[in-house]
Formats: structure tokens, sequence, C-alpha cells
């Protein structure tokens, strides 16, 4: 049972793979696996760290594991959504470069043994993501094409109307939700170390 939160974690990373591949695949019944797969998977995430907690297995190994699946897994899917047209590049060169930032400071802050605590927008945009993510794959398992804003298409009859075309819709309008948030909350989390920052420029003018 020591193990098992590492082995969860690892196995986000084969379903990572899983799920960019049919994604890829671009079809309805390959959408539907990467939805089940993706929903299962992003289960692990909760489960592994209650487990490590539950069992006192938390380590610094099981700590890294966690927060690469976590990146690899939402970077890797929206970069096979970029790869079909589904989500726009800009987009997700926002939330990637986010992470980039997040990790940098992360790594600073543990070489002098200090945390910088996620904060709640983090939180909210990470379920903001992957509600969207979810919404985009389900819909599109469900045949929807007609109604989205990637590309722009708002014309609403009698066949646009229809749950997969809803859903599809305001899945897009999620992904923007979760862009936004992602900004915002890379700005809560600069401001969550500027305390780190001041050390920094502390201890080099003390060198001068």
């Amino acid at each position: 049972m020591q193990n098992l939160p590492n082995v969860l974690s690892l196995s986000r990373l084969l379903a990572t793979v899983l799920v960019f591949v049919f994604v890829v695949i671009n079809q309805p019944w390959a959408f539907l696996l990467a939805v089940l797969i993706f929903v299962l998977a992003s289960a692990t995430d909760y489960l592994d760290g209650y487990l490590a907690r539950r069992f006192k297995a938390v380590s610094n190994v099981g700590i890294f594991l966690d927060l690469t699946a976590d990146k690899i897994f939402v970077s890797a899917i929206l970069i096979a959504m970029v790869q079909i047209d589904l989500v726009p590049g800009w987009i997700v060169f926002i939330i990637v470069a986010r992470e980039f930032l997040v990790s940098g400071l992360r790594s600073i802050a543990a070489a002098r043994g200090k945390v910088i605590p996620a904060g709640p927008l983090g939180k909210q945009k990470t379920f903001i993501t992957m509600t969207a993510m979810g919404g985009l794959m389900l819909a599109k398992s469900l045949g929807a094409h007609q109604l989205s804003l990637f590309p722009p298409m708002l014309v609403f009859n009698s066949q646009t109307l229809q749950l997969s075309e809803i859903l599809l819709l305001l899945s897009d309008i999620l992904i923007i939700l979760a862009t936004i948030w992602t900004v915002l909350s890379g700005i809560e989390y600069m401001l969550g170390a500027r305390l780190l920052f001041q050390d920094m420029s502390g201890a080099a003018g003390s060198k001068q």
C-alpha cells in the first residue's frame, strides 16, 4: 500500500498517452474512450493524495510524480486538442506558460527551504480547466461540431439546439474562463512569492 500512490501517479502518465492518441484520432468513438479514461485518470489525482496521507506515504518522489503527472496530463491533452483545431493555440500557450512559471517559482522556493502555498484561484483554475476538457471530449463523442467558439459558429436553429452542440459551446466558454483564471492564479502565485523575491534581492544586496 505504501507504493500505491506512486503507482496511481504513474498510471496517470500512461492514461495521458492513451487520451492523447484517442483525441488525435478525432472520431466520436475515440472521444468516448478518451473521456472515460480521462475521468478515471482524474479520479486518481484525488485518490493518490488521499492514500499518501492515509498511509503516511508522503515522499519527495511521490510529490514529484504527482505534480509532474498532473502537468503532463493537462498539457498533453490540450496540445492534442490544438492538433485537431478543437482549442486555439494561444489558450494552450497561456495555460502551459503559467505551469512553467509556477514550477520555476516552486523550485526557487524549495531551494530556500520555503513553500509557496497554492491559492484558491489556482484550485478553481484546475477545476474549470478539467471540466472544460472533459466537456469538450464528451461533446465530440456525441458528434457535436456545429455550435462552437473555435471557430466561431453561432447559428442557432433546430439542428444546433441539441444537447451535444450546447455542451460543446458551454465547454468552449469554460475553456475561456479557465484561461482567465489561469492568468489570475498566476498573478496570485506571483504575489505569494513576493517575499521570496524580496529575500533574494536582500541577499544580493548584502553581498555587494
